[in-house]
């Protein structure tokens, strides 16, 4: 955009003004459009676009900060330069904190004027550039790690994303198989559509068909509107089913259905409904075990694997731990400053390398946060996470882990308990009230069984 080319909107109910700052601005090579009172200027900017705004402050019917608002409401970020006969510096600060460029007196001065005119387009023309160039950087976090085995997962992403083919992401949980399944989305001819997650293991049973496939009014009590489904909200896009294995089987036969027909049915319709989605799947479970089991369909297990992507626990790629760890500060120093100065020691990276990490990135991520909390003295070092990580030891250990450890089984059952009961806590922040809700105890057992294991958040 040229300033030559630049659309400017003069709002002010005195005639004699709006027509002075139309000569201005149109011996200037502008293009300039008038209105006379806030409703017009809201009008106006849903019907044209507007490079740059004059708006009068004081003004009958709806005033210049009450449209200031509206036009800022509206999600419109085009500048706006306030105008006013009874100009102080209390109305410049009220105007400029709610979104004005600029505050001018009348009559304004020509050249300051002209140079507010300048300046505010500069500022529009280089905020239009930001947003192109954001939507071209996608919003995906990197997949942080050079170990053979991300590697490979890498490489797998780039050869299916290019394919239309359904893909089914294992691994356990925390190792990051939703930013797997988002990055073949990004690299895929389906990037410009919607990317739909479906938690599958958060849905309730009788509520799965409805999240799926949507509903017609009046299907069921509670359905007072039509509602689009996830697949027909990922029209074009790719859906994700997060957590595939806890799905249950009448819905396994219902997505099956649609996997094979490429067609919907809303709950309480009888109108078939064409879909183009791609079919995402991921599971923290062993599904031929769970088709063993009785719990999973073996037919809709093939339709889901045509692909089939592991993503490695991150005990098997400890050479990324460092990278990680380094990864998930730079974020946490960009979202709060009270860890800008936070540091890792070499010998603390190094000590993050020989945990065990049962709970995979999410739980390095976490351990993280906290050390950088804890560091008094902005180093992460290898005392530190000795020390932090110690009352927390047993509940990084897996099971596995404790079986090989323990012969006697009241001992491997309380240690199995221990893990169970850490992890529940910091599930939940450790709020006893909320852990005890979700594991189904009374909150005085959690007590005893924390004192009993010597369990300290």
């Amino acid at each position: 955009m040229t300033e030559a080319k630049a659309h400017i909107l003069v709002t002010d109910d005195e005639r004699a003004i709006r027509n002075t700052l139309k000569e201005i601005l149109e011996y200037e090579g502008y293009e300039v459009f008038l209105a006379e009172s806030g409703n017009q200027a809201l009008e106006i900017l849903r019907e044209q676009q507007i490079h740059l705004v004059f708006l009068d402050i004081k003004m009958k019917g709806m005033d210049g900060l009450e449209t200031l608002k509206k036009i800022r409401e509206s999600g419109n970020e085009v500048p706006v330069v306030m105008i006013s006969g009874h100009g102080n510096i209390e109305i410049a600060v009220q105007a400029t904190k709610q979104g004005a460029y600029d505050f001018l007196e009348k009559p304004p001065d020509l050249n300051r004027l002209l140079l507010s005119v300048r300046n505010a387009l500069s500022q529009h023309s280089l905020v239009k550039e930001i947003h192109q160039i954001r939507k071209r950087i996608p919003e995906v976090p990197e997949i942080i790690g050079k170990s053979p085995a991300i590697q490979e997962v890498k490489n797998l992403i780039g050869k299916v994303a290019l394919s239309k083919s359904r893909v089914l992401i294992s691994g356990e949980n925390g190792t990051g198989k939703e930013l797997v399944a988002r990055w073949i989305h990004e690299k895929s001819a389906r990037r410009n559509g919607p990317f739909v997650e479906v938690n599958c293991a958060a849905i309730p049973s009788e509520l799965i068909e409805s999240e799926l496939f949507g509903h017609e009014k009046g299907a069921f009590t509670g359905a007072v509107e039509i509602r689009k489904g996830k697949f027909e909200q990922a029209e074009g896009g790719t859906i994700f089913l997060d957590e595939i294995g806890d799905m249950p089987l009448d819905a396994q036969a219902k997505v099956l259905r649609v996997l094979q027909q490429n067609t919907i049915t809303k709950v309480g319709g009888n109108t078939s409904i064409a879909i183009d989605v791609r079919v995402l799947a991921a599971t923290n479970k062993n599904l031929e075990e769970e088709i063993e089991a009785g719990n999973f369909r073996e037919d809709l297990f093939h339709r889901l694997s045509v692909i089939p992507v592991h993503v490695p626990a991150l005990r098997d790629r400890r050479t990324d731990i460092p990278m990680i760890a380094e990864s998930c500060l730079a974020r946490l120093k960009n979202e709060d400053i009270s860890f800008i100065n936070v540091q890792f020691t070499q010998d603390g990276l190094a000590e993050l390398e020989t945990l065990t990490w049962g709970g995979n990135v999410r739980e390095l991520q976490n351990a993280v946060e906290r050390l950088g909390i804890l560091s008094m003295d902005g180093t992460i070092s290898k005392d530190l996470i000795q020390r932090v990580m110690k009352s927390g030891k047993n509940s990084i250990q897996d099971l596995e882990s404790l079986a090989d450890s323990e012969n006697d089984f009241q001992l491997f059952k309380e240690a199995a308990e221990r893990v169970f009961l850490v992890k529940q806590l910091k599930r939940h922040d450790w709020n006893i009230s909320r852990t005890a809700e979700a594991v189904g105890l009374q909150r005085s057992h959690i007590y005893n069984k924390m004192k009993k294991y010597n369990i300290e958040r």
